[in-house]
């Protein structure tokens, strides 16, 4: 990646995903590192990272680079250099990184975490506002996204600023609401052995509602059982009103998603606000808006009055944790070793 050295100090940085992964070079600008490419790639389509980058390095703009500093958010568990996808047998190691491709200091972080640093550098025309509320100065915020898996970070307020910190809040247990949630708690009791939040707030997760919803039956919507696309096309049969089943697993989805969200809040006091990320929010913003999602928010007596009171916004930059990565990214270029 550095053979020529045309270009000084660039940020190498990545966002992995289970079904997607995006990397990009960025000029580290301050406050906001300015991309000067970025390509999507399959990530089940490659073995391992190193070759990923490896292609990605091929590219014009980025061959004869001098890449001082690398960041990569993972989504999955980082434990010191190390990173594992939890839905992707990748195995991610920082140390190989840096020798295969001369990066003085690479760094791995948990993809929310990495998108969390990304939430002071959004502007407002990438942010999609579901509650105005009144943020309260000094406080801490939350940010949630919903994907190929769901993710949750805190940004906890520290002299004056945000520092994100990972979860794997995704995994904990799901709670019933109701009783239509308790057919659907039952029906993943029965084929997982137990209900975490990810089983239900996150693609597969709409596609397990979906089941219930249909009784197992075959629904015109979907191409097969096993359709790959099938989370989009149940969300857009439901804003299309196309299936009354798909309509009712939608409903329960946002249902599940704004009381997961509520959740959060009340777990972080997110006073500064929470934040909606991943892949599925600016897709079914009409869903989103019509009120379910917000009522499931903050149906916590006796906490309703401080939950809307929080604002609460849908980020629509999808590059989002890409630029957090490459914001860490330039930071690191100014910490020695």
């Amino acid at each position: 990646m550095q053979e020529n050295r045309t270009v000084v100090n660039m940020i190498l940085a990545g966002d992995i995903g289970g079904t997607k992964t995006l990397l990009g070079i960025f000029d580290p600008r301050t406050p906001r590192p300015a991309a000067v490419l970025t390509r999507e790639f399959s990530t089940p389509a490659y073995a391992d990272l190193t070759t990923m980058i490896s292609d990605f390095a091929k590219e014009p703009a980025v061959n004869g680079a001098l890449v001082g500093s690398a960041c990569f958010g993972i989504a999955g568990p980082v434990l010191g250099n190390t990173a594992r996808l939890t839905n992707v047998p990748f195995i991610i190691d920082a140390r190989d990184i840096a020798r295969t491709f001369e990066i003085p200091r690479v760094t791995l972080l948990n993809d929310l975490e990495a998108m969390a640093h990304a939430v002071p550098l959004l502007d407002a025309s990438e942010l999609h506002v579901l509650q105005e509320g009144m943020p309260m100065p000094g406080a801490n915020a939350a940010l949630i996204a919903a994907g190929t898996g769901l993710g949750q970070a805190l940004l906890h307020r520290v002299d004056g600023r945000f520092i994100p910190s990972a979860t794997e809040a995704g995994h904990a247990d799901w709670a019933a609401r109701g009783e239509r949630d308790i057919t659907l708690l039952r029906d993943l009791l029965e084929r997982f052995g137990r209900a975490e939040v990810e089983h239900v707030v996150c693609g597969a997760g709409l596609v397990n509602i979906h089941r219930v919803t249909h009784q197992g039956g075959q629904c015109a919507a979907l191409d097969g059982e096993d359709d790959p696309d099938a989370p989009a096309r149940i969300s857009a049969a439901a804003l299309e009103r196309r299936c009354a089943g798909c309509v009712e697993a939608l409903s329960m989805f946002v249902d599940a998603y704004g009381a997961e969200a509520g959740n959060l809040a009340l777990r972080t006091v997110a006073t500064a606000g929470v934040f909606i990320g991943g892949g599925i929010a600016p897709k079914i913003l009409p869903a989103l808006e019509d009120g379910r999602f917000m009522r499931a928010f903050t149906d916590k007596a006796p906490f309703q009055q401080m939950l809307k009171q929080i604002p609460v916004r849908v980020i629509l930059n999808s590059g989002a944790a890409l630029l957090g990565a490459a914001h860490v990214g330039a930071t690191r270029l100014t910490i020695p070793d």
